[in-house]
């Protein structure tokens, strides 16, 4: 998991802050006015979509991990709701409005410097629009499970791996979803 940034100056009154216990753990807390900080996380939301058996990933034209493939996904905004975000990302990534049909997962870890601590995945449907790459990716397709390219970050693999091992939606029955590539990176 990757290390923030640590916090050196209080966001209120530009003072050098100290490491100290608040509240059970050490966070920054400032001497002069008394403010303790406290690490918020990043959260970004993503879009698992499934056709013919086939998922749909982006590939990345941006660093961190640019030329890899991950899920449509980017970061919420402070005032926006997650699933909406999830919706607003895949539309700007792929050129496709999608229906939201459950939450699949809530994966933790930070896996880069300026990366979500929060990914909330949600599975879909395909709703309308056209398959356009925009904004941070410049590929859009549609992969078997077995022959995934390899992939951007740890969150995606997770996400991936966790659909296709849950039974189709209203059955009790076992997954009949195809093995992963276990080669993918």
């Amino acid at each position: 998991m990757a290390e923030r940034e640590p916090i050196r100056y209080c966001g209120s009154c530009g003072a050098l802050v100290e490491q100290r216990e608040a509240y059970g753990r050490v966070r920054p807390v400032c001497p002069a006015c008394g403010r303790i900080h406290f690490l918020d996380p990043k959260v970004a939301a993503a879009v698992l979509l499934e056709r013919e058996g086939k998922i749909l990933l982006v590939r990345r034209a941006v660093e961190p991990e640019r030329g890899k493939w991950t899920l449509p996904a980017g970061f919420v905004e402070a005032d926006e709701d997650p699933a909406e975000a999830a919706r607003r990302e895949c539309r700007e990534e792929t050129g496709l409005r999608v229906e939201l049909l459950r939450l699949l997962d809530v994966i933790h870890g930070k896996e880069h410097s300026s990366g979500a601590s929060i990914v909330i995945v949600y599975e879909a449907k395909i709703r309308g629009g056209e398959i356009q790459p925009s904004d941070d990716v410049d590929a859009v397709t549609f992969f078997e499970l077995g022959a995934l390219p390899t992939l951007a970050f740890e969150a995606t693999r997770v996400a991936i791996e966790r659909w296709s091992l849950r039974p189709a939606p209203g059955s009790d029955r076992p997954p009949t979803r195809p093995a992963m590539n276990p080669n993918a990176d």
